[in-house]
């Protein structure tokens, strides 16, 4: 019998097996199903420099507690700081990201194009804010915007269905303000908010995962790997392995998709079935050495015509390293020639219209049999690796008094 059972050792269960620790807790242990650590923020040598094969993850510096406990696993000193350069290739054109922001980049006649359109956008004229995912996205952007990069690339991320979507997640878009968009182009610089990861530490030396395989170290033997759970018995916070071990914990953390247990007892038919309902895309992750003539960290693809979303242009932001990277959704990838490619069956929790209610429901129960959902899978939210940390800080301060 455990204390404390953590299921999966990625950026959540790693800071919460830390983070307990520090506060004196060690009877506990962390399970995970690949031979390492890190999760989706794992990086891996390929050319002779890191790459990280869960996508683009970065440091953010919004949230300065989270930063203070992650460097004392990798100092300060050992990370760049980094202003955000991203940009979206539209209309065959490169521009600044947000794309609102920054029409002023573009030609003068595709500028015009977009003013017109963002000036009869739903939420520019008050019409009532729509339902739909793709009404929806229209009425707040304009028809402009929506056709040229975020409906297709939407549906490049998530699927050619996007109505199957909710728009509950969609309010962290910020309104697209007409008269902002034409002081921009009058005055030829943005004016807007300045998105996620403004600002963003990278390592100097090493991956992104290197921060988490030296969190995964300081754990010594509290930390499994090859473990791979298959089954969760609820009532008695007990779980079982592929290999038919066992383990009983007071306390069961769960950060690992609820749709990859191949059985839960002690939990209601309803909630069984709606965790079948839980939907997600998986990523491919593919590497090219050849540089690129650019200054930007990640450029966004919105063309359906190509089959990747995102490019990394690693050597703008990893030290001594060529190349770049490109992000394309498992459905869509085209196999091929590729130096380097790595599948991530588990990349985003998709928000469909259902999700919230399953979500709380489901939480709710789980917790009521002290088995506690935590971060980007167990709560089924597309998070950053920086709020991940952030939510089992507080948890470890709630299961260490």
């Amino acid at each position: 019998m455990t204390k404390i059972l953590i299921l999966g050792a990625g950026p959540a269960g790693l800071t919460l097996a830390n983070a307990l620790q520090d506060k004196g807790i060690t009877d506990l242990l962390v399970l995970e199903k690949e031979s390492e650590a890190g999760g989706l923020c794992r990086s891996q040598d390929v050319d002779g420099s890191p790459l990280d094969i869960g996508g683009g993850h970065f440091l953010d510096v919004r949230r300065p507690k989270v930063n203070e406990f992650l460097f004392a696993f990798m100092p300060e000193d050992e990370w760049d700081l980094y202003t955000r350069d991203s940009r979206i290739h539209v209309d065959g054109q490169m521009v600044s990201h947000p794309l609102e922001a920054n029409i002023w980049q573009m030609d003068i006649e595709t500028q015009l194009q977009y003013l017109m359109s963002i000036s009869t956008a739903g939420c520019v004229t008050g019409t009532t804010k729509p339902e739909a995912f793709v009404d929806w996205i229209r009425w707040k952007l304009g028809d402009r915007i929506s056709d040229s990069y975020m409906i297709p690339y939407n549906q490049k991320m998530f699927g050619d269905n996007l109505n199957e979507l909710g728009t509950y997640w969609l309010n962290k878009l910020p309104d697209v303000s007409f008269e902002d968009v034409l002081r921009s182009c009058l005055e030829h610089k943005a004016h807007a908010k300045q998105p996620g990861h403004a600002s963003f530490y990278y390592p100097k030396k090493y991956g992104y995962g290197e921060l988490w395989k030296r969190m995964a170290d300081n754990l010594g033997d509290k930390l499994k790997c090859n473990a791979c759970v298959t089954e969760l018995d609820l009532n008695a916070k007990k779980i079982t392995l592929a290999d038919g071990t066992s383990y009983e914990a007071d306390v069961v953390v769960t950060t690992i998709p609820w749709n990859c247990f191949e059985k839960i007892q002690g939990m209601p038919s309803p909630l069984l079935e709606n965790i079948r309902k839980l939907k997600h895309t998986g990523v491919v992750i593919s590497y090219c050495s050849e540089n690129l003539e650019t200054e930007a960290h990640w450029i966004y693809e919105p063309d359906p015509d190509k089959d990747y979303h995102r490019i990394l242009v690693r050597h703008n932001f990893c030290n001594g390293s060529r190349g770049y990277w490109k992000e394309t959704r498992k459905e869509r990838y085209k196999e091929g020639q590729v130096e380097f490619s790595y599948l991530n069956e588990y990349a985003y929790p998709l928000n469909t219209i259902d999700k919230p209610q399953i979500m709380s429901e489901l939480i709710a129960f789980a917790r009521s049999k002290n088995v506690l959902p935590l971060g980007r899978w167990g709560e089924h939210e597309h998070y950053n690796s920086d709020l991940v940390v952030e939510l089992a800080l507080k948890l470890a301060d709630q299961l260490g008094g």
